[in-house]
């Protein structure tokens, strides 16, 4: 399971050209919603392994906002039964996003957690 921090933007192109500029570079961004406006994900990578970082649109205002998600190597569904089976409950179902699927859970102190499967076909 990949490590992934995600910052929370206003405006995710913008926020992509900053790190691009800072040095990361572009890995996958969502498809367009189908309302219209700009995508709504964008993954950059560092130079190292695990040096991953998630943009994502938020309309409010983001504030710190830096959340910690894991990519999922495997179907979302086996991560959900071994954490049920030890006793974990998700916060909320498996639900489809812009760049695939995700659930959130929230850890032994309370932190809630996302937890993606990205499907790279949604990609632009």
């Amino acid at each position: 399971m990949r490590v992934m921090a995600i910052r929370y933007v206003r405006d995710v192109e913008s926020a992509r050209r900053f790190y691009q500029a800072l040095g990361l570079t572009l890995e996958f961004a969502s498809r367009r919603p189908r309302s219209g406006g700009p995508s709504v994900w964008t993954e950059l990578a560092g130079s190292g392994p695990g040096a991953n970082l998630a943009l994502h649109q938020w309309d409010e205002d983001p504030g710190s906002g830096v959340e910690l998600c894991f990519q999922a190597d495997e179907p979302l569904e086996q991560v959900v039964a071994r954490l049920r089976e030890n006793g974990y409950e998700p916060a909320t179902e498996i639900v489809d996003e812009a760049f695939g699927r995700s659930f959130t859970i929230r850890d032994s102190e309370g932190l809630l957690i996302q937890v993606n499967e990205n499907d790279y076909d949604l990609q632009r």
